[in-house]
């Protein structure tokens, strides 16, 4: 699909919609495909929804209810009203390629609108600059996101410590932490999301740590084990999910972080001058 900024728009609509409700995993799932799919969620017939949620069609009406709506046709009538009169047409992209990258453009707008309220990335930024040390975590999938990340906050942040690998001694890893005096732990969670993820935050969270988050949606299974969640979609079309939203959302964060740490540019100054003295880079 060819989506606009009303796209968007309508992304943020139902984000606000079903904020505040305590869905069940299979709502979740229909919540973030609607999500997904925000600009054409208002004309999906409930047998459509729930065969591209992967979830049965009596499922969808109890999701409605779960919404406060009598049932579906309430649901879909309430987003016809409140969103754009007609059906965003189909893309006339050429092939899956460019329509991959189009999806991530649509993404990417979603992420601004998003980002229209700045406090609760500025509020992520004063937790993680506060906290010494500051664990990253992301497995599989998010390694990527978590280890871009602790390559920059490096330059400018005392200790971060990237937890990247699962399994038994992850717990062991988030004590130390703890135990250094760490009082946040940021996520990357992405999908599909592996169980130990979720055990991983649970754990921190009972250690006493904050946990921030960024994640695919904001009704991702992490959702419910961390104290700030800040969402960006990732792209669907190809093979192996895009995650340009998350990593951009990631930057931003840095960009937050740094604007709580008083000495970021004397740290970044102080590198600059070490790698010319090292002769680090070519340029």
């Amino acid at each position: 699909m060819d989506e606009t900024p009303d796209a968007s728009g309508a992304a943020a609509r139902l984000q606000k919609l079903f904020e505040g409700h305590r869905l069940t995993p299979t709502q979740r799932r229909i919540a973030h495909c609607m999500v997904r799919r925000a600009a054409d969620a208002p004309f999906f017939s409930s047998v459509e929804l729930a065969e591209l949620a992967g979830v049965s069609q009596p499922s969808v009406t109890r999701f409605a209810v779960a919404l406060g709506f009598d049932g579906y046709p309430g649901l879909r009538k309430h987003l016809r009203d409140v969103g754009p009169a007609e059906r965003i047409a189909e893309s006339a992209v050429a092939n899956e390629y460019q329509q991959a990258v189009q999806a991530e453009i649509d993404n990417l707008r979603h992420l601004a609108t998003l980002l229209a309220d700045p406090e609760p990335v500025a509020r992520a930024g004063r937790l993680l600059a506060a906290s010494r040390p500051l664990p990253v975590l992301g497995l599989r999938a998010a390694s990527a996101q978590a280890a871009g990340f602790s390559y920059f906050a490096r330059k400018v942040h005392p200790d971060v410590r990237l937890l990247d690998e699962g399994g038994t001694m992850l717990a062991d890893r988030i004590d130390a932490a703890t135990a250094a005096g760490a009082s946040a732990l940021l996520c990357f969670a992405l999908p599909r999301h592996p169980r130990e993820v979720v055990a991983a935050l649970e754990y921190a969270r009972t250690a006493g740590l904050v946990v921030v988050t960024v994640a695919d949606s904001a009704f991702a299974p992490v959702a419910g084990h961390s104290d700030l969640l800040l969402p960006a979609a990732v792209g669907t079309g190809l093979a192996f999910d895009t995650a340009c939203a998350p990593m951009l959302l990631g930057r931003v964060l840095l960009e937050a972080m740094c604007d709580a740490l008083p000495d970021a540019q004397a740290r970044l100054e102080e590198f600059d001058a070490k790698a010319a003295a090292r002769g680090l880079f070519e340029d």
